[in-house]
């Protein structure tokens, strides 16, 4: 075969490339970034401290007095006397309903008690004179029973006139429908001119009081056993003072904390779940009846617990939490945890960890487990 000198040229600065490049691997490949040395990480200390426990719970807002007004009388209304969605005090006129029946009735029962009084006051005078007289012989003693009878029948009827008078001047009262609480009204379900009854299903008004609120939340059993659980054990706080913070529909906070007042007894056996009530003061009337809430109760404080950052903890196939440890000889080292909840960006680890554990947080991605690292501690942030 025949070789020209630019095909001997090529074939030589081939050669010596495929020297150097050989040379290079040799000498200097041990020692570039991921070829082999340790892979650097940043680590958190795991350490115990007091971590203050909530839980999130959903639930609806609900006004603490609530009262319909209906009508105790039956008539027409002739007025209404305040304006919808404004304040009313207990005791306010809400509605008039034509009166003059029952002052018509109220009158009639007044004279009668007035003409009952007038011949009680006859039958008692006869009764005390025939008691007199039937000493000396004057009258028998049958006209003395009958007029001491009498006089005993006219106080009785007396008696039952006043009461008529009573009840017609009650009922006069009625026509005057009045709030039975303070608090703030809604819409008006008549309107002037409206036949209304006593007793009638349809309210015509509802008064509720918003200076406190409700909170009604729902907790699975499981989770109410284990708060129980926690508190028998000195962890957490007792129920009833536990601290609630909302969280309202649009995301924002409501600046005032609530108080969980306390938790129903019986279990749904639909939903497994567990009825809570907290109150919430509502001075400038933000919370109103009905809205969606998300409330964080504050249940104790765990003297012992231990977070680490979310980042570091990953599932394996089981669905088991793990994280990356530096072992005491430089290597990483898988180790599976057990957490209990989230605190912020961070899980709180009740199992798998001790004090002093190098988790890993960061090069997390770079790392295998039994491969050498080199950690630099990374101040944690709360």
């Amino acid at each position: 075969m025949i070789f020209n000198r630019s095909t001997a040229t090529a074939v030589a600065l081939a050669a010596v490339s495929l020297t150097l490049a050989a040379c290079g691997q040799g000498k200097g490949g041990a020692g570039m970034p991921g070829a082999g040395g340790p892979s650097a990480v940043g680590v958190v200390i795991a350490h115990t401290e007091p971590v203050s426990l909530t839980r999130e719970l959903s639930g609806r807002t609900s006004a603490v007095l609530v009262s319909e007004v209906r009508p105790q009388v039956s008539g027409i209304v002739k007025a209404r006397l305040f304006e919808e969605g404004g304040y009313v005090r207990a005791g306010q006129a809400l509605y008039q309903i034509d009166p003059a029946s029952y002052q018509a009735a109220y009158n009639s029962a007044a004279a009668g008690l007035a003409q009952a009084q007038a011949t009680a006051t006859a039958a008692k005078l006869k009764a005390d004179r025939y008691k007199t007289l039937v000493e000396s012989g004057a009258v028998s003693k049958q006209d003395n029973d009958d007029a001491q009878a009498a006089g005993q029948q006219a106080a009785a009827n007396v008696a039952a006139q006043k009461a008529a008078v009573d009840a017609a001047r009650i009922n006069l009262g009625y026509t005057r429908v009045v709030a039975p609480i303070s608090g703030r009204i809604g819409k008006s379900a008549v309107t002037p001119g409206a036949l209304v009854t006593a007793g009638q299903a349809t309210a015509l008004a509802t008064v509720q009081d918003l200076s406190r609120i409700y909170v009604d939340l729902t907790q699975s059993s499981t989770e109410l056993l284990k708060l129980k659980h926690d508190m028998a054990n000195g962890q957490t706080g007792r129920a009833m003072s536990a601290q609630v913070t909302l969280k309202l529909e649009d995301g924002s906070t409501y600046p005032v904390a609530g108080r969980l007042a306390f938790s129903d007894v019986t279990v749904d056996p639909t939903t497994g779940s567990v009825g809570l009530r907290a109150t919430f003061a509502n001075p400038n009337g933000v919370l109103l009846p009905g809205m969606y809430v998300r409330a964080t109760l504050s249940a104790g404080t765990a003297q012992n617990g231990m977070l680490i950052p979310q980042p570091a903890v990953t599932r394996d196939p089981k669905g088991n939490a793990t994280v990356m440890v530096v072992g005491a000889k430089g290597l990483a080292e898988p180790r599976q945890i057990t957490t209990s909840q989230t605190i912020g960006d961070k899980w709180l680890v009740t199992d798998g960890l001790k004090p002093g554990d190098q988790v890993i947080v960061e090069g997390l991605q770079k790392v295998r487990p039994g491969a050498p690292v080199k950690a630099a501690v990374i101040t944690a942030q709360r």
